[in-house]
């Protein structure tokens, strides 16, 4: 079997070049090397399509629980993906692990998502430095409520409000700069995770447990009878379904959802009772992130020299200026991590809002190899300008951004909210809407619930049917669609 990344080839690139493929090429590849790949079946019990976050949780856990429960074995499960592990999304996320949401039903796909991370902290790169949130005044409600109901759903948070939230952040960081900082939410459980250590490991926990790992054949179709996939349709042959698919494709969704039989758009309705006749049910979304060295002499550590949490600041109504006094934009959103694992040196990774493209885009080629999905000029003078606007360590740090190619999409769906759930009579989704690498937990959620045949109610919430009943999500006060 020829793998698309043979172990000869070395997918361990150093991250600070990214080289772009031979002439040709226009695939994105893999994030780690490919071992023991195999051929494609005739058949299989499971199929899984996707070997993202989502993909590669979904079939370890599948096989585990087949093994753990007798009720079958890892050879049950097949993983498909033409490229192997983290060549879309989740090889380019910023690895932020977060539970600021106020879509209140997320908190718990996220508790969930964090007891994976810690199962095995190691080999999925976990760093629990916690997660710091930032608001202005105007957030404060939103804040109050967030805060309840993380805690209701058994993920410790604290939150600090007018002079205590100040306090709170110089206390941290004595060189923060409080200006219209207002509400501060303080996530315990939350951190970290580099997504190339995390894919290796997802990977490996599919190998160990007997997942068959067909990375190479591109998922092209799909045979039904009715709402049935008796068969998923691949370049090289098609494999007989006998239980169920789970398609996790990430930004590859909308092909998916095509093959399946649906339509571009559909009608929403939401809880007020208006409806929004023909919404496009994928839109595409154009990410905007990158990376900073850390000039010599300055870290990114607390106070007491700890490594610093995620941090998170949104002032709705406080502008960014240049160098140059010039206004950037007329708010911040920006967050940000400490990553050297991905700049190759001490440095920052973030980022800010995603850019809404539309309900079409070019997916090949994927990311960073594509000209079109690069972050905007001005990208880098806002990110290093709204730094040395909350620090004083980071002031003149423009210099120091890493100028590579950082591109991505996503597809989001018309509430912004994922979409876990059956559409078909045997055809399961984790559509993430962009949501996807911190919610490392939903792949076990979804094979209890495949192997219990009841669905898990941290799940229950993510039905597709919420855009007819009127329990479409969109209660958000933010500037950005993953709130």
């Amino acid at each position: 079997m020829t793998a698309p990344n043979p172990t000869d080839h070395n997918q361990w690139y150093p991250f600070q070049n990214r080289p772009l493929p031979s002439a040709g090429d226009s695939a994105n590849p893999a994030v780690i090397p490919l071992f023991d790949v195999a051929p494609l079946p005739k058949k299989a019990r499971f199929v899984v399509v996707g070997a993202g976050v989502h993909g590669l949780s979904t079939a370890w856990h599948l096989a585990m629980m087949l093994e753990q429960s007798g009720k079958g074995s890892g050879s049950d499960v097949v993983l498909i993906d033409k490229q192997g592990p983290g060549a879309g999304a989740t090889g380019l996320a910023c690895g932020c692990i977060r539970n600021l949401y106020m879509t209140g039903p997320l908190h718990a796909i996220l508790r969930e998502s964090v007891a994976v991370w810690e199962s095995d902290p190691v080999n999925f790169g976990f760093q629990q430095v916690g997660y710091v949130s930032v608001g202005e005044a105007n957030q404060e409600e939103d804040y109050i409520h967030l805060h309840k109901s993380q805690n209701d759903q058994g993920y410790p948070s604290d939150l600090f409000l007018g002079k205590d939230a100040k306090a709170f952040l110089t206390a941290i960081w004595p060189d923060f700069k409080t200006d219209n900082c207002d509400v501060v939410l303080h996530e315990k459980p939350s951190g970290y995770a580099g997504t190339h250590m995390a894919v290796w490991g997802l990977d490996q926990k599919c190998r160990q447990w007997g997942v068959t790992r067909a990375y190479g054949p591109a998922v092209i179709g799909y045979d039904r009878t009715g709402g049935k996939v008796v068969n998923v349709v691949t370049d090289e042959g098609t494999v007989a379904v006998d239980e169920a698919v789970i398609v996790c494709a990430g930004a590859w969704m909308p092909d998916h959802w095509a093959w399946l039989g649906h339509g571009d758009t559909m009608d929403v309705t939401y809880p007020d009772g208006h409806q929004e006749k023909d919404t496009d049910v994928w839109t595409y979304w154009r990410l905007l992130e990158g990376e900073v060295y850390l000039p010599e002499g300055v870290d990114f550590r607390t106070a007491d020299g700890k490594d610093s949490p995620v941090l998170h600041v949104e002032l709705m109504n406080t502008p960014v200026n240049g160098d140059d006094g010039a206004e950037i934009k007329d708010h911040v959103y920006w967050y940000t991590r400490y990553a050297a694992e991905r700049v190759g040196a001490p440095g920052l990774q973030g980022g800010t809002i995603p850019v809404k493209m539309g309900s079409k885009a070019a997916l090949e080629p994927y990311g960073h190899l594509n000209d079109a999905y690069q972050a905007d000029n001005w990208f880098a003078d806002y990110y290093c300008a709204t730094a040395g606007q909350l620090f004083g360590r980071f002031e003149g740090i423009r210099p120091y951004f890493k100028d590579r190619r950082n591109g991505g999409i996503g597809a989001f769906t018309p509430d912004n909210v994922p979409i876990f759930d059956w559409v078909g009579d045997n055809v399961w989704m984790n559509a993430d809407s962009n949501h996807g690498f911190k919610m490392i937990g939903v792949g076990k959620l979804t094979a209890e619930t495949l192997l219990s045949g009841k669905k898990r109610e941290e799940l229950v919430p993510f039905n597709l049917d919420r855009f007819r009943t009127g329990a479409t999500f969109g209660d958000r006060n933010s500037n950005c669609p993953w709130v």
